[in-house]
């Protein structure tokens, strides 16, 4: 049984946290680990139909933000990769400054210093300095940086198939492909 975390924060982008969230629970083989950050709840009202109580069911085990307590807060609790869906700016620096205030912060630091997958898909437009060295500073930690950028080779039709082919890579990256994922073949000579 593979351990995931999945970390939600206040960034806009929490329709990538569902998407992933759903293929998840679909997998016998996985148990996901979530956090939600309190901004991230007023996100996921603002742009989902789900309600809290759905979103939590989609998580086999669902912590509170404050819960520095939680099993995720500690390097003996042993997980398999941690995605932070999307991941804002305030987030990223704090994880990039080892400012560990909340749950999410304390379980990507976990992450690091136990030196295990962490993904970040940060979500902010246009990036400043600040962003871009936050995130240079993480990818040179081994933290996988995967903004969620569309692929129009695959010719998306609805904005459903950008996000999933954006989840998709994100399953490849902890190790657990998607069945039926768009791949690219090359281009026809």
């Amino acid at each position: 049984m593979k351990k995931i975390i999945v970390a939600i924060t206040g960034a806009s982008g929490s329709v990538y946290a569902v998407d992933l969230l759903q293929k998840l629970q679909g997998r016998p083989d996985v148990e996901v680990h979530g956090v939600v950050s309190r901004w991230a709840w007023e996100n996921i009202r603002l742009e989902t139909s789900l309600t809290k109580t759905e979103v939590r069911e989609l998580m086999t085990v669902c912590y509170e933000e404050e819960d520095l307590g939680a099993a995720i807060a500690s390097g003996s609790f042993l997980t398999d990769g941690m995605v932070i869906v999307p991941a804002s700016m305030k987030t990223v620096a704090g994880i990039a400054h080892g400012f560990s205030e909340s749950l999410i912060g304390r379980a990507a630091d976990v992450m690091l210093k136990e030196q295990r997958r962490l993904i970040l898909v940060p979500r902010e437009t246009p990036l400043s300095a600040i962003h871009l060295e936050n995130l240079t500073k993480l990818a040179r930690l081994g933290v996988v940086i995967a903004p969620p950028m569309p692929a129009f080779y695959t010719q998306p039709q609805t904005i459903h198939d950008l996000v999933s082919r954006q989840t998709d890579r994100l399953l490849d990256l902890l190790g657990l492909p998607a069945e039926g994922a768009v791949r690219w073949q090359g281009g026809a000579q």
